[in-house]
């Protein structure tokens, strides 16, 4: 999308393949875990996005999870390429467990994902680009990988986002402006997407966001997309891979998250292993193994392919593999994503001028 809103904004070297409009001036909003599903089910309660127009047929990717969705909206690449492979992964040099969210290993973002954002290219292209977002993440793993080369605007809360948004969209004739809302994912990790909490939290960023566009310039077009969607899962379809242990021979390392599992085995284990998976699950997930995965993450740079599971486990429906060992914090929440599904792969692209 951002390679998109770079050619409408002018600079060289992007192609327009969404076909936005060309304008001076853009501000992309990020809305976490606002899938398209979601949006069209809550229709009513969101009237300001629903009345936009959306661009069909886009979705954010494999895995769908923030992490990865982030750094491919920031880099314009697949995850094969940037190397952000999931919620978790394995370090190749070390064997441990990489959180892409805490950034909870000594791990130089910039040497771990060395792509050149979009944004420092359009900011290099001549266009007064910048991010807004909660002042927790200024120089964090994440947001080097994903938004690095451009003014970073810490804020505290989202009355005091709006005044920086205008303030740096207002500063420059030909500016772009990426701002991420946080608050819809939470709630629906927390409650569920169905919650009435979930419910009111999209009524709240709806307004939101309606207020944003009213004080925008008549120049500039607002984009707000979301990095995934989310589904909520009944207590009856989590299987603890704990209470199995045999599904867990030969396998030396447990990642990813519940809904898109990363199983590193011992040499030459991976197709035992997705054999056993396979057989154990059968239509409740989709298994493959890290040779069948480019579909997923595309090619897969030659120092990523460590980093990516000997066996790929994607959960359908409203099933997924959890870990009350390895992850307990997933077994208190109720919303869920990362996997292939619609619900959880659509995004919206909504253009609001």
């Amino acid at each position: 999308m951002l390679p998109s809103v770079a050619a409408a904004l002018g600079v060289d070297g992007f192609v327009n393949t969404l076909g936005l409009p060309q304008a001076p001036r853009y501000v992309v909003c990020l809305v976490d875990g606002l899938g398209l599903d979601l949006l069209r089910d809550h229709a009513e309660l969101a009237p300001f996005l629903s009345s936009a127009t959306n661009i069909d047929d886009v979705v954010c990717g494999v895995p769908s999870t923030t992490a990865t969705s982030l750094t491919s909206l920031g880099t314009g690449v697949r995850p094969g390429e940037h190397g952000i492979v999931g919620y978790t992964c394995r370090v190749p040099e070390t064997g441990e467990r990489l959180n892409t969210l805490k950034w909870d290993q000594p791990i130089d973002p910039v040497r771990w994902q060395p792509v050149t954002t979009v944004l420092q290219h359009m900011l290099d292209g001549g266009v007064a680009t910048s991010s807004v977002n909660h002042a927790k993440f200024i120089d964090t793993g994440l947001t080097l990988c994903s938004q690095r080369g451009v003014p970073f605007h810490g804020v505290e809360s989202t009355h005091e986002r709006l005044d920086v948004v205008l303030d740096v969209i207002e500063a420059a004739p030909r500016s772009m402006t990426y701002a991420y809302e946080s608050r819809l994912d939470f709630t629906g990790h927390a409650k569920g997407c169905r919650s009435p909490e979930w419910r009111d939290m999209l009524a709240v960023i709806d307004a939101q966001l309606a207020e944003l566009r009213r004080e925008l310039p008549e120049d500039c077009v607002m984009i707000v997309t979301a990095d995934h969607g989310m589904i909520d899962l009944p207590a009856e379809n989590r299987f603890d891979v704990d209470s199995e242990p045999a599904l867990l021979q030969d396998v030396t390392l447990l990642a990813g998250e519940a809904r898109f599992r990363h199983l590193y085995t011992r040499a030459g284990a991976a197709d035992d292993v997705a054999a056993r998976w396979r057989a154990r699950f059968g239509d409740l997930v989709e298994v493959r193994t890290r040779d069948e995965s480019e579909e997923w993450f595309g090619p897969l740079r030659l120092d990523v392919r460590g980093r990516v599971g000997d066996v790929l486990v994607a959960a359908l429906g409203d099933f997924a593999v959890f870990s009350s060992e390895e992850f307990a914090i997933e077994m208190k929440m109720t919303g869920f994503h990362g996997s292939i599904t619609e619900a959880e792969l659509r995004i919206p692209v909504l253009v609001a001028r």
